[in-house]
């Protein structure tokens, strides 16, 4: 069956989705690349190591904290190894969705993805845990949380096919509520408005508890959804509310801070093997740089994105967040029960800081 899927998929895909650990030419730098957590020395790679190229894809657009440290990325990473070892770094979506990124690093017909936890529970269903709402007390908590136990049995999910194994968490942060009708303060405000969300059973649940039509839709279709008022509202971080101009198409923004989210550096698993040992230390090190630089970058754009949104004509707003979770505590125990199970909740409950 995974053959006939990966035939489909791979002649629906641009000719650039081409077989793992190629030779092209790497992706053209960011303009201006995120430092990287520690200096990158050029050339500290063997000089009989081979040269390979990974194909990495993601609907990331190059304005976003996450593209532009991908580009960054990719490009410590060749400086490194002389130019031999490359992350040629495919943003926007072309080579496909986000769901399509993820079945083809599963099926071996492209080498890197970056995917979000909740999407990956189209074949790991309990991985729609970190569509739960409200999860951690702080952010302080959340990161203590993914960086231990919680981010560790999630890995185990991942990689329990042996297909796919995950390098690392980039913070997506915490999503916010915008609309084009009214602020959001209370529940019962969100009552009979329309309002996209990423593909999960999960997040239409948290929306329609609330009273809302949740939609769910592919993020490279809600720019025009919003514009042309096929849906009333989204929810996202305020970095990609600021990056992507949602502000010329919604006027309120509402500070939820309702989902914590991550998305994860997803490596097909033949194409990390096949790396040589020097290769893969320096990919997992650059990595883990990464995850440092863009949570460090989402902490300053909290800071100062707020005001930088109302100066651009929106307007904010805080929620009664107490009002919030109390409208959505039995969905804990439903979908522990229905989906998720106790391995992941107690990872998650042990690490919540309630």
């Amino acid at each position: 069956m995974k053959k006939i899927l990966a035939a489909i998929l791979a002649a629906g895909m641009v000719l650039g989705l081409t077989a793992c650990a190629t030779t092209a030419a790497p992706a053209a730098p960011a303009a201006a690349p995120a430092a990287s957590a520690e200096a990158a020395a050029p050339a500290e790679t063997p000089a009989d190591l081979p040269e390979v190229t990974l194909k990495f894809a993601t609907v990331m657009g190059s304005a976003t904290v996450q593209g532009k440290e991908l580009n960054a990325m990719s490009e410590r990473i060749a400086e490194r190894t002389g130019g031999k070892f490359n992350v040629e770094v495919h943003l926007d979506g072309v080579l496909g969705s986000e769901a399509q990124g993820y079945e083809s690093v599963d099926m071996g017909t492209l080498d890197m993805a970056l995917v979000a936890i909740g999407t990956q529970s189209s074949t790991h269903p309990e991985l729609v845990v970190e569509d739960l709402p409200f999860m951690f007390k702080t952010r302080e908590d959340a990161y203590k949380a993914i960086d231990g136990d919680y981010g560790a049995a999630i890995n185990d999910v991942i990689a329990s096919d042996g297909t796919i194994r995950n390098l690392g968490f980039f913070e997506v942060g915490q999503r916010q509520i915008t609309n084009s009708k009214k602020p959001i303060v209370e529940p019962a405000d969100l009552e009979g408005l329309t309002i996209r969300v990423a593909t999960s059973d999960l997040r239409l649940d948290v929306f329609n508890t609330l009273g809302a039509q949740a939609i769910a839709m592919d993020w490279n279709e809600v720019y025009s959804a919003l514009q042309q008022g096929t849906v009333d509202g989204q929810e996202c971080p305020l970095s990609v509310i600021d990056n992507s101009s949602l502000y010329d198409v919604q006027k309120y923004v509402s500070l939820s801070g309702h989902f914590w989210t991550n998305n994860c550096v997803l490596i097909n698993e033949d194409s990390y093997q096949n790396l040589p040992d020097e290769y893969k230390a320096i990919l997992e090190e650059e990595v883990k740089n990464s995850v440092a630089n863009i949570r460090e970058q989402n902490i300053k754009d909290d800071e100062t994105l707020v005001e930088t949104l109302k100066e651009k004509g929106m307007e904010v707003n805080e929620i009664n967040k107490d009002a919030f979770v109390e409208k959505l505590a039995p969905l804990y125990d439903k979908w522990e029960e229905k989906v998720i199970g106790s391995t992941l909740m107690d990872a998650f409950r042990a690490n919540s800081g309630y």
